[in-house]
């Protein structure tokens, strides 16, 4: 399986080059009508197979996501350490991207004359029935989280609201107990189950999608889009970079006693195990196992705070998705106000929470971070490209995010073993 997606973003990337290309000589020969009439439709349809499993993959998955933290409750305060650490340092991940997107800029490098066609290429989907991007009141936003009407909030793809019934359900489901709950909770397991392999046969064809769109892109804008998306990408690998070092070593320091070379010296099999297989999931035995006999966490710690943690902690693919809405923004030429930029946190953070901890689940959670503020969904294919070596980056902050919270909690339980079998 890990050969497989290897071999699908090898594809994606390829894709990506031969796009590049063919757009540099269609805008050389001045076929632009010939992509646009051919070609980009291919793209175009990539994106709206994108678009029609959002809804459903997110509900069912927080629904799924939120029934199985029923230990929570019993875990008392271990389980209310564990959720507070994720939720904490995913906002702090999220504000750092923004943070160096704003400073940055990566997506301002485009001329006014490529600006202004992606702005008219934007305001056509507005017109085409697109997600409004009318600003609201930080008042507004929050209280628009809770939905009067949750059908409509379907309908309309309304994220936030969406999201927020998906928790509330998955809670209150858990506390009908299992015996009226499961059938319920078994239904929406399989609707999971189902969309998350629709996921994958939708990513067989990315390679098609991403041609076209970065075909189309190159053949409208030329080189500077390449030259843009390389500023983009050293922003969110500085990002993730700064967030590593500095965020979680910091936690350490301030929560624990383990200091930041040991715990690096630990944790560095997972580390290359995620980087390998950008694969929280994949990698979480060997996490386990890196935090129990390499940092002396306590099994009972690590079995509950390390599965949680490749579930709800997306501290990487949280700051990557921030990074990337400024940066669509910037391309399309969007001033995001402060509000709107907080509704990415907001979005990010619990989007977060019901993203799967597989390799390309940044794209889905991105999309949903996207048309929370407006930006159109077609920028996905311009940065779909380069996404392969920053989900491998991405899961390694992941992967090293969860680390940090099992010892920290185990320090404050004071529970870390002072010489653990691995060192």
């Amino acid at each position: 399986m890990a050969m497989r997606k290897l071999q699908l973003h090898t594809k994606i990337l390829l894709a990506m080059v031969v796009g590049a290309g063919f757009g540099l000589l269609a805008n050389r020969l001045d076929l632009a009508s010939f992509v646009a009439t051919y070609v980009q439709p291919v793209g175009t349809a990539f994106v709206r197979l994108i678009g029609m499993v959002i809804v459903p993959l997110v509900f069912a998955s927080l629904v799924v996501g939120t029934t199985s933290l029923g230990d929570v409750r019993s875990l008392g305060r271990i389980g209310a350490k564990t959720i507070g650490f994720y939720l904490c340092t995913t906002v702090v991940a999220i504000s750092i991207g923004l943070l160096l997107a704003n400073l940055v800029q990566p997506g301002s490098g485009l001329s006014e004359n490529a600006k202004s066609r992606l702005i008219e290429g934007a305001a056509q989907q507005d017109a085409a029935g697109k997600t409004p991007r009318e600003s609201a009141s930080i008042k507004d936003v929050l209280l628009n989280i809770i939905p009067t009407n949750p059908i409509r909030a379907f309908a309309e793809g309304q994220m936030l609201q969406i999201i927020f019934f998906a928790l509330l359900t998955g809670v209150c489901l858990t506390l009908i107990g299992a015996e009226r709950g499961g059938p319920a909770i078994r239904f929406f397991e399989a609707v999971n189950d189902a969309m998350v392999m629709m996921v994958h046969l939708i990513m067989k064809v990315a390679p098609f999608g991403v041609f076209a769109l970065i075909a189309a892109v190159v053949t409208d804008f030329g080189l500077h889009i390449l030259l843009v998306l390389a500023k983009y990408s050293a922003v969110v690998l500085a990002g993730l970079l700064l967030h590593m070092l500095l965020v979680y070593s910091l936690c350490l320091r301030l929560f624990s006693k383990m200091g930041a070379g040991r715990f690096f010296r630990g944790i560095r099999p997972a580390q290359l195990i995620a980087f390998s297989s950008a694969s929280s999931s994949a990698t979480l035995p060997v996490t386990i196992e890196c935090a129990a006999e390499n940092l002396g966490v306590p099994r009972h710690i690590c079995s509950f705070t390390l599965p949680l943690g490749a579930t709800v902690n997306m501290d990487g693919t949280s700051l990557y998705q921030g990074v990337a809405a400024v940066f669509l923004a910037q391309l399309y030429g969007m001033d995001l106000s402060c509000t709107q930029q907080l509704t990415i946190v907001l979005t990010a953070t619990l989007a977060s929470i019901g993203a799967a901890g597989t390799p390309g689940a940044g794209i889905v959670t991105l999309a949903i971070v996207l048309g929370s503020i407006g930006v159109p969904l077609e920028g996905i294919g311009i940065i779909l490209g380069v996404d392969r070596i920053l989900d491998m980056c991405r899961t390694v902050v992941n992967v090293t995010g969860d680390a940090v919270c099992a010892v920290v909690v185990a320090s404050t339980e004071n529970q870390v073993r002072r010489a653990p079998t691995g060192e």
